[in-house]
């Protein structure tokens, strides 16, 4: 990727928080977003416990499981991709950015897959309370996902690219979306069992 860095591959200004400035705003705006959503859930859910168990045990943990380790194994090529960025590893950086992009797309997939299925069951969200919540945290958070894979596809076009003196810059945007990532792969641990495990 064409990185600067300086002595034994480590980046200039290794005590900075990663990213660009203010991106850590961005995402604690994101994160309190989720949060009140979150809360919000659980109040409606205490509300109407019965209906929401009930709403809860038609979910496919077998397909919220595979998400889970979907975006994981996702979070983790992305984590690699900014360790080798930083060591000047450009092509090792390009696979991991490649492999979590593409991880990132297959839980598209498989979260389409799991909308198919209940839309042709019938379920939406004016069915109840709970599908309601289900639809629209899983929503924003596959918006999210299809975001973040976008921007990773990008950077990745960007590294196949020769860039000379802005190596620092690209470290900066890298770091960025990986931390953006790492809060979408954060949301997932949460709402899984939010939505498909708590009783």
């Amino acid at each position: 990727m064409g990185l600067t860095t300086t002595g034994r591959g480590r980046p200039r200004n290794a005590g900075r928080l990663p990213g660009v400035e203010g991106i850590w705003v961005f995402l604690g705006a994101d994160l309190v977003i989720f949060c009140v959503l979150f809360v919000s859930f659980m109040k409606d859910r205490t509300a109407q416990p019965a209906l929401f168990e009930r709403s809860r045990l038609t979910l496919s943990h077998t397909l919220g499981g595979a998400d889970t380790l979907i975006l994981l194994t996702s979070s983790w090529l992305v984590a690699l991709a900014v360790e080798a960025a930083r060591g000047d590893e450009p092509k090792r950086s390009r696979i991991c950015l490649a492999g979590g992009s593409l991880a990132g797309a297959v839980f598209v997939l498989s979260k389409s897959v799991e909308y198919g299925e209940k839309f042709a069951a019938g379920v939406t969200p004016a069915t109840d309370s709970f599908f309601m919540w289900y639809f629209t945290l899983t929503g924003m958070h596959l918006a999210h996902v299809v975001v973040g894979s976008c921007l990773l596809a990008a950077l990745w076009a960007r590294s196949r690219k020769s860039a000379h003196g802005d190596g620092e810059h690209v470290l900066l945007l890298l770091e960025s979306v990986a931390s953006f990532w790492h809060l979408v792969d954060l949301l997932w641990i949460i709402m899984f069992p939010l939505l498909y495990l708590t009783r």
